[in-house]
């Protein structure tokens, strides 16, 4: 098995690399100090100047590998940017996930790397050129609606938006929150996730629709905290819809096919995140041994203590195992496509940020007081990667494929008990297993 990256995959990640050492790193105190002044829900302009190196650079919109721009609805429209395989993506990624505004200025940042992919695959020539022609060129951003208060989620059947037909529009009524994204003034177009068949198969009802966010009826009731924190100005709302009407032409790919549609966008979706986590997973080891061989405590460095030694080696074993699980998932999406890979990514989807939030829970500890202050990073980086643990599809959902797969390898088999009630029902002498 050669794990030598090939010349193209080193060339993306060096490059991306080299960017975000040039251009971002050193200006990452100015993004903070920016995101801090004045109204909460504005653009960043720091992200506005880097953007346009970025894209100068040719290193823009890196997410759509080549073999996923197939339309389902239109093939004459040419998506715009340096289109990478997944694998070359997620070592590109993994170099953006270490500083949280660096996935934007190279316009790979979520949801609106998702929601491109979803309008050009699935969208008409119209709403392509009105809506993915500028996510493209990053001039405005979007958002994801699907996931409602009043139902479990997890389970998106559950989805009680209802999308009527009424002649030449359809009127939407519901409530969505954890829309992500929501907050920024960019954000101009929502892809909704909603049912137009209350009566059909369970995966057959929901309908996806582009809904403009001037459109009236649409009212961000509130924007929601993380542990404290409200993400700004990215941002993640509540959303009102009441009687909410767009044109029919609004749907896509056809009324019953939003299950269809979601699949198609959450495999890649989940992978992404995956990667840019190892990102966060390497700035927390950092973090920490740089810490634990700066103090000293008891008369010797607190690295030098073996608990912290431990630590230290589990995470640096805990960093490597899961890269690796991301990067062949990423190859078998590639190789395969997301369906054969669909146990890979729902490994790396549970594992990733488990992983990170036990190296950044940690990196706190190793900093003291100081761990929990926002003068590090690291509360902030915890918080956000919580997240994760249920952003597209809490940790029990994809563990229940998982099993499901590994119970589905033994359905047919059996333990044959001894006759004799009296013996150890599980000796290895007397248990044999048989199909």
């Amino acid at each position: 098995m050669d794990f030598t990256l090939s010349e193209r995959e080193t060339y993306f990640r060096d490059r991306v690399k080299a960017f975000i050492d040039a251009e971002i790193a050193p200006r990452n105190h100015e993004y903070h100090q920016q995101a801090h002044e004045g109204d909460r829900w504005k653009v960043i302009p720091v992200i506005e100047e880097v953007k346009q190196k970025a894209r100068a650079a040719g290193l823009w919109n890196f997410f759509m590998p080549p073999h996923s721009g197939q339309s389902h609805v239109d093939d004459t429209f040419e998506f715009e940017g340096t289109q990478l395989t997944n694998l070359e993506y997620a070592l590109c990624a993994e170099e953006m996930g270490k500083i949280g505004w660096a996935s934007e200025c190279f316009n790979c940042s979520a949801p609106d790397t998702g929601n491109m992919e979803v309008l050009h695959r699935y969208g008409t020539l119209e709403h392509k050129e009105r809506w993915l022609r500028p996510l493209m060129n990053g001039e405005i951003r979007s958002v994801f609606l699907m996931t409602e208060p009043q139902v479990a989620s997890s389970d998106a059947t559950n989805i009680e938006t209802r999308i009527e037909r009424d002649g030449d529009h359809y009127v939407i009524n519901g409530r969505k929150w954890w829309s992500s994204g929501v907050g920024d003034p960019r954000c101009k177009i929502a892809i909704l996730m909603g049912k137009t068949n209350f009566e059909g198969s369970r995966h057959q009802q929901q309908s996806q629709i582009l809904v403009p966010m001037d459109t009236p009826g649409v009212r961000i009731e509130r924007m929601l905290s993380v542990y404290g924190y409200d993400h700004a100005p990215h941002g993640h709302g509540e959303v009102v819809l009441t009687d909410v009407r767009v044109p029919v032409e609004n749907v896509l790919l056809g009324e019953g096919r939003g299950f269809e549609i979601a699949q198609g966008r959450l495999g890649p979706g989940r992978i992404h995140h995956c990667m840019r986590t190892i990102g966060v997973a390497e700035t927390g080891i950092e973090a920490m041994a740089k810490r634990l061989v700066s103090r000293v405590a008891f008369g010797k460095r607190i690295a030098d203590h073996s608990v912290w030694e431990e630590r230290i080696a589990r995470a640096r074993i805990d960093i490597e195992m899961t890269r690796l699980l991301c990067l062949k998932a990423a190859d078998t999406m590639d190789k395969a496509g997301n369906k054969a890979a669909q146990l890979d990514i729902a490994m790396i989807k549970v594992q990733a940020p488990s992983m990170a939030l036990k190296i950044l829970d940690d990196a706190v500890q190793a900093h003291g007081g100081a761990g929990v202050s926002d003068d590090f990073g690291l509360a902030h980086a915890w918080a956000n990667q919580r997240t994760l643990r249920l952003a597209d599809g809490p940790d029990e959902v994809h563990a229940r494929s998982i099993a499901r797969n590994e119970f589905g390898k033994y359905a047919e088999w059996k333990i044959d008990r001894p006759s004799n009630d009296a013996a150890p029902a599980f000796s290895s002498g007397d248990v044999g297993v048989s199909r």
